[in-house]
């Protein structure tokens, strides 16, 4: 009978450390949603504390054994309130890289030769940007080293011209340059001449070799409209917040980030591959 007794206890020990650690999952990830939508009512609550409920009863549990699953994780979650943040950024981590995944085809395909680069580089750094912006023009810098730097790697540009009309005709320049191979000597060109306009505009499509009787065909047809508009509604579902923005294997960075914190993404993104082999 005491063999059978202990037994019984180390079980029922056993369940309960497995019903508390699933418990504590439930609350963290719960936690994060709450953090991450933050217009959510306490009323939505109700649900999940039903299931919970349903999941006790299934497995054996009375209302003293939840009750003290419940004071466990609690007090764990008290005493050690730091794993909330953690848990958000981990499902924001996940979130991204779901979202990156519907979209993974699209967004590391150029348009046209938007590249630069090792075009069978093993590692494809998306970069979404606008020739009006300041913080693109601060981070040419950055992409020259890179592509200076690492041989094996492939930055692909797509246009998000989001603050003004001019940067959206610069926009269909530079997709213009792009169908005629020149699309990375437009890229530098244009943000050396400073704010997009007619005139910066033109001495950056003669400064990059381009044939402007072609170019001017191309802007002048709804292809690079169409484009354009493709590319803000995969920022929208991507939720960037502005440009630049970055995206490197599951992971995407917003703004003038540097080369330093570039880098680090492409060399995490390698490592993953190697591990995986």
């Amino acid at each position: 009978m005491t063999n059978q007794a202990s037994s019984s206890g180390e079980a029922r020990t056993g369940k309960l450390l497995i019903m508390g650690v699933a418990a504590f999952l439930t609350v963290a990830a719960g936690a994060g949603a709450l953090m991450l939508h933050s217009g959510a009512t306490a009323t939505s609550a109700a649900p999940a504390a039903l299931d919970a409920d349903k999941a006790a009863a299934a497995a054996g549990f009375d209302a003293n054994d939840k009750a003290a699953i419940e004071a466990i994780v609690r007090a764990y979650i008290l005493e050690n309130p730091e794993i909330i943040p953690e848990a958000v950024e981990q499902l924001r981590g996940k979130q991204a890289a779901q979202r990156i995944n519907a979209v993974r085809g699209k967004i590391e395909k150029p348009y046209a030769a938007a590249f630069a680069g090792n075009p069978n580089g093993d590692v494809v750094l998306v970069e979404y940007s606008d020739f009006a912006c300041g913080f693109c023009r601060q981070s040419v810098s950055d992409v020259a080293r890179l592509v200076s730097e690492d041989k094996n790697l492939k930055i692909v540009f797509h246009e998000l011209p989001i603050l003004s009309d001019e940067s959206r005709v610069a926009a269909a320049w530079g997709m213009a340059a792009a169908q005629q191979g020149k699309y990375y000597a437009f890229y530098k060109a244009m943000f050396d001449a400073g704010r997009p306009s007619q005139a910066t505009i033109e001495q950056a499509a003669k400064a990059s070799g381009l044939d402007m009787a072609q170019a001017r065909t191309f802007v002048a047809s709804k292809q690079a409209d169409e484009v354009i508009d493709g590319n803000i509604r995969i920022a929208q579902q991507l939720e960037f917040s502005g440009t630049p923005s970055w995206v490197v294997g599951n992971k995407v960075l917003n703004g003038a980030v540097g080369y330093g914190e570039l880098k680090a993404a492409i060399d995490e993104v390698r490592s993953a591959k190697k591990v995986a082999g």
